[in-house]
């Protein structure tokens, strides 16, 4: 199989997905353990403020803000001393910071809406997004990683938050991602598309699986689609990733060419696994299916997936 969809694309594709547009100059060779203090007193720094998996934004004349300086984050209950220094913007340095108040105590101008939602109904622009799958995924990282997995013992926070050290046992502790590889097998026709059990109605989407350790990305890709699906894969080419802070992954975007079309679904895994034609998926992609079937947000890297092939022909 040889067409357009394999060549190199013109624009890099991760550009265009959610959580991508991270503008922040990270400075990570100069993290010093005293980053956030320095940061923090810094009359320029912009928090974000993130509780239970929900951003804190200000609501003024219906536009949302998700920027709060230090000393006006007090009322909101923030733990100064768990934020991590996310990098520097053009206007100053940007951390990230657990907040402790509850949802429904917050004044009527603040809303705390969570991570999904703030993404996919765009209520904040591209940078910031980009800055929040950071922040999130640093803070939940740490929020599940306070003990030392060696000894034991309570680690500490080192440098602005990309580090915990154990003071017990010396031992250091780096942020995790996950990948993950999600992929779409494709003919010059057709494409193969899966429901979850928990999907919202009608959607269907790429396969998506997680990378294992000693795996390449392309041999996580077939293995991935021949347990789902019983389709055995033969060329895999990369299109995308995208950053996914849910709670810190990496979603890495393929193209699959089977080598077989008889599916035999994984049901424990799926509701259904079909093929669809390139006409129809149109129709999924733009909401106008007759039987209402959607595939993912624009957001989402399945969507730029499936819309790259439809775009292909």
């Amino acid at each position: 199989m040889s067409f357009r969809l394999f060549d190199a694309p013109l624009r890099e594709p991760s550009q265009f997905v959610g959580f991508a547009g991270n503008q922040i100059d990270r400075q990570s060779e100069n993290r010093a353990d005293d980053a956030v203090e320095k940061a923090l007193a810094d009359q320029t720094a912009r928090l974000m403020l993130m509780h239970g998996g929900r951003l804190y934004l200000k609501l003024d004349d219906g536009k949302f803000d998700p920027w709060f300086k230090a000393d006006k984050s007090q009322a909101f209950e923030v733990s100064l001393d768990h934020g991590v220094l996310l990098g520097f913007s053009d206007s100053g340095p940007v951390l990230a910071v657990p907040a402790g108040i509850e949802p429904e105590k917050l004044p009527e101008t603040i809303k705390a809406i969570d991570y999904r939602s703030v993404y996919m109904q765009g209520l904040i622009d591209e940078a910031a997004a980009g800055a929040l799958a950071q922040g999130a995924a640093l803070l939940a990282w740490h929020a599940s990683h306070a003990f030392c997995s060696k000894c034991g013992n309570r680690s500490e926070m080192r440098a602005g938050g990309y580090r915990r050290h154990c003071p017990a046992c010396g031992t250091d502790h780096f942020p995790r991602t996950d990948p993950v590889a999600i992929m779409l097998t494709v003919t010059r026709e057709k494409c193969l598309l899966g429901r979850g059990k928990h999907f919202a109605p009608g959607m269907y989407s790429a396969l998506a699986g997680f990378i294992e350790p000693g795996e390449t990305i392309e041999a996580a890709v077939r293995r991935e689609t021949l347990e789902e699906a019983g389709i055995r894969l033969g060329r895999v080419v990369y299109h995308a990733s995208q950053p996914w802070p849910f709670p810190y992954s990496l979603m890495i975007g393929c193209f699959g060419e089977p080598l077989n079309e008889d599916i035999q679904a994984d049901l424990n895994e799926l509701e259904d696994c079909r093929w669809f034609f390139r006409d129809e998926v149109r129709t999924m992609l733009d909401r106008q299916h007759a039987g209402g079937l959607i595939t993912p947000p624009k957001g989402a890297i399945a969507h730029h997936l499936i819309r790259a092939w439809v775009d292909s022909e």
